[in-house]
């Protein structure tokens, strides 16, 4: 077994936190992936994060991460500001990658699929 996968299964679940995450995603995701897009290198990335965390196949604790992954991405105050040109979004990108490898088999064709449809949908 995979390292990763091992802890993904040892994780437990902050339901005050995950509420607070799927909060933040549900009322801010859009309007923050509509801002950044062209503007950042893993926009399709963050859009198949988020429809597999909506998925309702995908499991409570895959969803866990990824909302806090998602929501990291979309509040102002982390590690390094959005606001800074260029490196701005460097930490949002590592705390998703990060999570997307962890959970490598959650992220379905059928998300990428949707995530490509809504860029398309954009331009």
């Amino acid at each position: 077994m995979n390292e990763d996968k091992h802890e993904i299964q040892d994780l437990e679940i902050d339901y005050v936190k995950l509420a607070a995450d799927e909060e933040t995603v549900r009322t801010k995701f859009s309007d923050k992936i509509k801002t950044t897009i062209g503007k950042i290198p893993f926009t399709t990335d963050a859009l198949s994060a988020y429809y597999c965390a909506i998925d309702p196949k995908t499991s409570m604790k895959a969803k866990a991460l990824l909302m806090g992954a998602l929501a990291y991405f979309i509040l102002p105050a982390d590690i390094i500001p959005d606001v800074f040109a260029g490196v701005g979004f460097t930490d949002d990108a590592a705390v998703l990658i990060a999570v997307l490898k962890t959970l490598g088999d959650n992220i379905k064709e059928t998300h990428k699929a949707k995530a490509s449809e809504f860029l398309r949908q954009d331009n």
